[in-house]
């Protein structure tokens, strides 16, 4: 009898090639990791307080497949505030992480045989899930122009055809830190209009800018409730929660209804006493936001003050996320050079690589971490080049 084996879809998936840089790694205490992207810090005290006593309250029951009202409130006074528009409760669902919401998202409009289009560089979940579900894939890359990421928008709506059936678009970008620039929105939104493309938008470092203003331009400010439009977020990197694995999507309300039945047949629902440490960060988490974007600001300008320092290092302007992502010409694939980081100096890159073929050459640091770490991170750089 043949042997038990996943589908070919599944067999066909790429492995993280971040997880396989930090297995290398795993055990050995002198490892200095920025491979991963999460601040160094743990969640803020009152995140932690709110769920503890939750917990510690019983609140270990099932709760509504959408999520808790109260939460979905929270919600609503949050997202209304941020983007100067009303969001009723019809158009939010609580999700068990960002990447949940992403599959739940793909999960309720791809299907097989259908044609996906992704920026790229991306973070390997965003290609990988429509691939899940047997679609077909078709990357735009990002380009480089005067020391930025930028995306050719008539290279996009040459790959927006009216075979296709979604957008998945990451803005700010991980690796990259390349931001949609707020007049191209609505080209692309029109665009997605006249072909029924569904837009799915990941959403997850909008608060994490180093321009004025308190998020990313965004889809939702100019979108209509009928839109083909689906806002993917988390609460796993503006308030330092990425152990806690919880999100939320923005509907169409006329899709709400059945993302909860597609929850029901996923998760069935949130943790009730996380949801709780979720509405205490949207309630009283602004302080806290606006202290880390300023860290983050900080350790930007430190990290590729530092890169640039070393000769023939192509280290272009992040505008939005934590992460610095570098090139070191001469140094053979990315892979082989993030494992050599580790064996020769201990110090722990995520490879190019893992962000798709358009990142081969290139490393990702996370500057999410204290500056002392930073610089030591910089000095086991330059011990490796011996500059």
């Amino acid at each position: 009898m043949e042997s038990p084996i996943a589908r070919r879809e599944i067999l066909a998936l790429r492995t993280s090639q971040i997880r396989e840089v930090a297995n290398a790694g795993m055990g050995r205490e002198d490892i200095l990791p920025f491979w991963v992207g999460e601040s160094d810090q743990p969640t803020p005290d009152f995140i932690r307080r709110a769920t503890a006593d939750a917990l510690m309250e019983g609140r270990t029951y099932y709760t509504h497949n959408l999520g808790r009202p109260d939460l979905r409130e929270g919600l609503s006074a949050y997202l209304s505030q941020l983007h100067a528009r009303p969001f009723g409760l019809e158009q939010l669902a609580i999700t068990s992480s960002g990447v949940n919401a992403l599959m739940l998202a793909a999960q309720a409009v791809v299907s097989p045989g259908d044609r996906v289009v992704v920026t790229a560089p991306v973070w390997p979940n965003v290609v990988e899930i429509p691939r899940i579900l047997s679609a077909r894939m078709e990357t735009v890359s990002l380009d480089r122009a005067q020391g930025r990421w930028r995306l050719d928008l008539d290279k996009l709506m040459a790959a927006l055809t009216p075979d296709t059936k979604a957008l998945f678009l990451n803005s700010p970008n991980n690796p990259t830190g390349w931001t949609l620039p707020a007049e191209d929105r609505a080209v692309i939104l029109a665009r997605c209009r006249d072909y029924g493309i569904w837009l799915i938008a990941d959403d997850v470092y909008e608060r994490l800018t180093f321009g004025p203003g308190k998020s990313a331009p965004s889809f939702l400010e100019l979108s209509d409730p009928d839109d083909r439009l689906i806002s993917t977020n988390s609460f796993s990197k503006a308030w330092r929660m990425t152990g806690w694995r919880m999100g939320w999507m923005v509907l169409p309300p006329a899709l709400t209804e059945a993302i909860g039945v597609v929850i029901e047949y996923n998760t069935s629902c949130a943790p009730d006493f996380i949801q709780s440490g979720a509405l205490a960060a949207l309630r009283e988490g602004e302080p806290h936001i606006a202290t880390l974007r300023a860290e983050l600001t900080a350790a930007r300008d430190q990290v590729l003050a530092g890169l640039r320092s070393v000769p023939g290092v192509e280290a272009p302007e992040p505008e939005g996320g934590m992460y610095a992502f570098f090139q070191l010409p001469g140094q053979g694939s990315s892979m082989s050079l993030a494992k050599a980081l580790i064996d020769k100096v201990g110090l722990g890159l995520a490879p190019g690589t893992a962000f798709g073929p358009e990142g081969e050459g290139w490393l990702r640091w996370c500057f999410a971490a204290r500056p002392e770490k930073n610089a030591a991170g910089l000095a086991r750089l330059r011990a490796y080049l011996n500059v």
